[in-house]
C-alpha cells in the first residue's frame, strides 16, 4: 500500500510534509541523523565518503554522528540496546573480527538477497565478490585489500630476516620479546598470523580452526613463551615497534604503509614473508544492526550504494591505510587524489606487486568459525597476557 501524504498544519509548518504509514502513526519527519561506529579503522578511508553523501543529501541526512570503539566491544553494545528496544547506532563499519560475531549472533539485517538490485555484485572486485559471500548476506564490502600476513621488521636488528616457518620460530626463541603482535579478535594482522600460518605450515584443513589446525595451534604455542604480552590492538604494536622495543611484528599492506606516512614507524623498515604465504584476503564490511527503523534503514542503503560509487571509492587509496582499498572495479590509482598518489609513490612497495602477482590469495574464514577460532585463541593462547 502507498503511503499517503498530509500537509503537519498543526506543526504551523506549511511547507513540511510527514509520511504516514497504513496503521496511522507518523513514520520519518524530514532529514535524519545517522549514526555511525567504526570498530576497524574503516574511518580513515571512508569518513570523507560519508560526508560527500551527507552534504549531497540535506533533505536526507541532518547530520551524521562518528565514534569509535574497540572491536571486542561491539556485539555486546548492540545487544544492549537491542534488548532495550531503541537502537542508536545505525551504521556500523567493521573488520571479519566483530563482523563475524555479529552475523553469527543474529544481530544484523540481512541484505542480500533482498537488495541484489541495490548493490550489483558484478561491480565488486573478484576478492570483493568473495569476501560479500563470506559475509552469509549481512556484510556488505566498503575497502579491500590482499591483507597479509605480512612480518615488517627492522633491517638493522634482524639479519638476516626469516624466510620459513622454522627459520621464524628459531629467531623469535633467540630474541625473547623481540616480537609481538595484537589479539586476533581485534587486530588484522593478528588475524592474518593465525589464518594464515596453516597454509604456510600444511595444515590439514586451513578452512577448520578447530579440527584442521593442529600444526598451527601448536607452533603459535611454541610462540607465546618468547612474547612479553599481546596489545589489545594492532596501534599498539605499530607505536612499540616504531619505538625500538621491538623488532619485528605482525603487519598487513595498509598497516604497513599508513604508520609510515604518519610517521609512527621509520620509513627505512622492510617486510618479508614465509615460504608457503598465501594472501588472507582483509577488508572492511558495512552492516546495519537489527532494530534500526525502517525509514532509516532506507536511507542507510541510499548512503551505502554512495560508497561504493567508482568515484567515491577512489577516495580510499588515502594515505594508504587500506592498500589497495576500492572494493569495486575499475578504480585504478589515478582516480584517486594527486595527495594518495604521491604517498604511494613515496611508500607504497614494489615488493608487493610482485607477492600480488606470485602467491595465491585466499578469503577470511567465514563467521561461524573464524568466531571459534577466537575464541580458541583467546583460551589458549592469549588468556593470561592479553592487555
Amino acid at each position: 500500500m502507498r503511503r499517503a501524504l498530509v500537509p503537519a498544519v498543526a506543526l504551523a509548518l506549511p511547507l513540511t510534509w510527514i509520511a504516514i504509514d497504513p496503521s496511522g502513526h507518523p513514520a520519518a519527519q524530514g532529514p535524519t541523523t545517522i549514526s555511525v561506529i567504526d570498530v576497524s579503522g574503516d574511518l580513515s578511508s571512508t569518513r570523507v565518503i560519508i560526508e560527500n553523501y551527507a552534504k549531497a543529501n540535506p533533505q536526507k541526512v541532518k547530520a551524521v554522528n562518528f565514534q569509535r570503539a574497540p572491536a571486542p566491544e561491539l556485539p555486546a553494545k548492540i545487544k544492549a540496546q537491542q534488548d532495550a528496544g531503541r537502537v542508536d547506532v545505525n551504521l556500523l563499519l567493521v573488520g571479519q573480527d566483530a563482523g563475524s560475531v555479529l552475523a553469527n549472533n543474529g544481530q544484523l539485517i540481512k541484505l542480500f538477497p533482498q537488495y541484489d538490485t541495490l548493490f550489483p555484485r558484478d561491480e565488486l572486485t573478484d576478492a570483493g565478490k568473495v569476501l560479500q559471500a563470506e559475509g552469509e548476506g549481512f556484510l556488505l564490502p566498503s575497502v579491500v585489500s590482499n591483507g597479509g600476513p605480512v612480518f615488517i621488521y627492522n633491517p638493522a636488528r634482524v639479519k638476516p630476516p626469516p624466510r620459513t616457518a622454522d627459520e621464524f620460530k628459531a629467531w623469535v626463541k633467540a630474541n625473547p620479546g623481540k616480537f609481538m603482535y595484537a589479539r586476533p579478535a581485534n587486530s588484522g594482522p593478528g588475524r592474518s598470523i593465525i589464518c594464515g600460518l596453516p597454509h604456510v605450515l600444511g595444515d590439514k584443513n586451513p578452512r577448520d580452526p578447530v579440527a584442521g589446525w593442529d600444526k598451527t595451534w601448536a607452533f603459535l604455542k611454541e610462540l607465546d613463551s618468547c612474547i612479553e604480552y599481546y596489545p589489545s590492538g594492532t596501534s599498539a604494536t605499530m607505536k612499540e615497534f616504531g619505538e625500538g622495543s621491538r623488532d619485528m611484528t605482525m603487519t598487513v599492506t595498509g598497516w604497513d604503509i599508513n604508520p609510515r606516512v604518519l610517521g609512527i614507524v621509520p620509513k627505512a623498515t622492510e617486510i618479508t614473508t614465509l615460504d608457503g604465504f598465501h594472501w588472507v584476503a582483509d577488508t572492511q564490511f558495512m552492516c546495519i544492526p537489527k532494530g534500526v527503523p525502517k525509514e532509516k534503514v532506507d536511507v542507510l542503503l541510499q548512503l551505502m550504494s554512495f560508497m561504493l560509487k567508482p568515484e567515491q571509492q577512489a577516495l580510499t587509496y588515502d594515505k594508504g591505510y587500506f592498500y589497495p582499498g576500492p572494493a569495486v572495479k575499475d578504480v585504478p590509482l589515478n582516480m584517486a587524489t594527486k595527495e594518495s598518489q604521491d604517498i604511494l609513490k613515496e611508500f607504497g612497495r614494489p615488493e608487493y606487486d610482485k607477492l600480488i602477482a606470485e602467491h595465491p590469495v585466499e578469503v577470511q574464514l567465514p563467521p561461524q568459525k573464524l568466531v571459534a577460532a577466537f575464541r580458541r585463541w583467546d583460551q589458549d593462547i592469549g588468556a593470561q597476557r592479553t592487555k
